[in-house]
């Protein structure tokens, strides 16, 4: 030690013994600053990986096991004080499982059926033993399934042509039925298979192009284009009607995702532009709305709500505060969000979510407490789904509400016990302050715990999306709006998209009033054969 060094030691070994005690003091909070940071940091990166390469569902392991072996938590649930929420219980009997050999689904009754008769040759039909003729004594059937490959035709329209003998001044022809594009050689059976393959199946159309050109036809993408633009102009009318329901429903839920528009104006092709999606919380008559937007800024669902009051159920995203605060709505969040962030932190300390080790590390005690709870919520809407809103809200106070104060009472506990940075830290503090939002849904039986329906609605875009990637134009952008919301609320209504889509670009260029226009809403329309 140098002489500097020792003329800045004290002389007495009190002082001396406090300055190494601080100095290791300072040293011990310096290492554990770095230890922590290191952790954080493989949490980060073992997330990371799990998102990347790992499984997407967050259903852990356990869910089909009857118990949690971290906390031996019976699945017991409170009985329901409703006569009425009794009588809708259905009792499951528990049995072994026993592995059962797979059994052919009997193929469809409706399908038309083309016989194919099978006979012995004439050499086989006589007895050889005695040579007796055979005689039938009955048969075996078997089917099949057969596929005819789409078949295209021409509709010749022939428009009679009259004229008046005498005068020879009158010459009167029959008009040609509204077509849904004029002057076009696409028909409304073409329009809805091109439309139904590329926004219900995903088939960008340049597939298409190649797919009509193996049928003997050269359609461009270019007029492919056109048309599913066209058709999506066409459509307004019945997409207004539609918004009108969505906005009396009183119950709504939204979500939004990313699209990619070439040639928007004041726009490089490489920006951002969003699509958001509105659902009703009706069971009956439901109703899916996808509008493009080419920012997710809070304005955006001003616009789209319009005079919508009720509840409304989004994530956490904070742009939908606005509309929130503006129309004086009611504020209803998503517990599958919530979840998620504990999921997180499993899938972070390298805990795999579907495959839960016997014993899990001390660390991941608490994000499985809190996933515990919440199966546990989640077991009373499964058990509860298809009840009546009256029963669903018996139900939830007898059984999920004392959960809720369980899981607040923990909530309470754990918050000042970590660090709020930490990934468990943020999972805390999301419940926390969502909290009111999260628990509402307890207040209504029409009511969902999840956005789940809503995120659900807005996959077939994304699905599509990474097939064809992007919209060439902004118009190209709203018909493809429109189209997704017509299909997308006809399969929520239980119709087939063709036949529906059909039906409408049939129907609707003749449509003169708005009773016309509402009499091919969904829940209205009546398909033909």
């Amino acid at each position: 030690m140098t002489r500097q060094s020792d003329e800045l030691l004290p002389d007495d070994l009190e002082t001396l013994r406090s300055v190494v005690a601080h100095e290791r003091a300072v040293h011990r909070t310096a290492l554990q600053t770095r230890d922590t940071e290191i952790e954080r940091l493989r949490e980060q990166v073992r997330l990371l990986l799990a998102q990347r390469f790992g499984r997407k569902s967050e259903k852990l392991a356990t869910e089909e096991a009857p118990q949690l072996p971290l906390f031996n938590e019976a699945e017991a649930e409170a009985a329901d004080p409703s006569e009425e929420a009794a009588e809708a219980a259905e009792e499951t009997p528990v049995t072994a499982h026993t592995r059962r050999r797979g059994h052919r689904a009997p193929l469809p009754a409706e399908l038309p059926r083309n016989e194919v008769l099978h006979d012995l040759a004439a050499d086989d039909k006589v007895c050889p033993h005695d040579g007796t003729p055979l005689e039938v004594m009955g048969e075996e059937t078997s089917e099949q399934l057969d596929l005819v490959p789409a078949q295209v035709r021409v509709l010749r329209h022939r428009r009679l042509k009259y004229a008046c003998p005498c005068c020879r001044q009158t010459v009167r022809t029959a008009p040609l039925a509204a077509q849904p594009l004029p002057k076009s050689q696409a028909s409304a059976g073409l329009l809805a298979s091109v439309a139904v393959a590329k926004y219900a199946d995903a088939l960008p159309l340049y597939r298409q192009t190649a797919q009509l050109a193996r049928l003997g036809l050269v359609v461009p993408r270019q007029t492919l284009a056109n048309w599913m633009v066209r058709c999506g102009e066409l459509v307004q009318p019945l997409i207004n009607l539609l918004r009108d329901r969505l906005l009396e429903s009183g119950y709504l839920r939204m979500d939004e995702t990313t699209v990619q528009v070439l040639k928007e104006p004041g726009k490089t092709a490489q920006s951002t532009s969003y699509l958001w999606v509105q659902q009703s919380g009706e069971r009956e008559r439901p109703v899916v709305l996808y509008d493009y937007a080419p920012t997710r800024a809070g304005e955006v669902p001003l616009n789209l709500l319009g005079d919508f009051s009720g509840y409304l159920q989004t994530d956490g995203y904070a742009g939908y505060h606005a509309v929130v605060a503006a129309r004086g709505l009611t504020p209803l969040y998503c517990f599958a969000h919530a979840r998620r962030y504990f999921i997180d932190v499993l899938k972070g300390l390298g805990v795999n979510p579907n495959q839960l080790p016997h014993k899990p590390p001390d660390k991941a005690r608490r994000p499985l407490k809190a996933v515990s709870f919440i199966r546990r919520l989640y077991a009373v809407e499964q058990r509860w789904r298809d009840a009546s809103p009256d029963v669903r809200y018996a139900a939830r106070q007898a059984q999920s509400v004392p959960v809720l104060r369980e899981l607040r009472q923990w909530l309470d506990e754990m918050r000042p016990k970590v660090v709020p940075e930490t990934p468990l830290g943020k999972a805390l503090g999301y419940l926390d302050r969502h909290w009111d939002g999260l628990i509402r849904y307890c207040e209504d039986g029409r009511l969902e715990i999840d956005n789940n329906r809503c995120e659900n609605a807005i996959r077939p875009f994304v699905t599509g999306r990474k097939n064809w990637l992007f919209s060439d134009t902004v118009h190209g952008a709203r018909a493809s709006a429109n189209l997704y919301s017509l299909l997308e609320t006809a399969k929520a209504n239980g119709l087939e998209p063709y036949a529906y889509l059909r039906g409408v670009f049939t129907r609707l260029p003749a449509a003169t009033s708005v009773g016309d226009i509402d009499a091919l809403l969904p829940w209205n329309i009546t398909l033909a054969e």
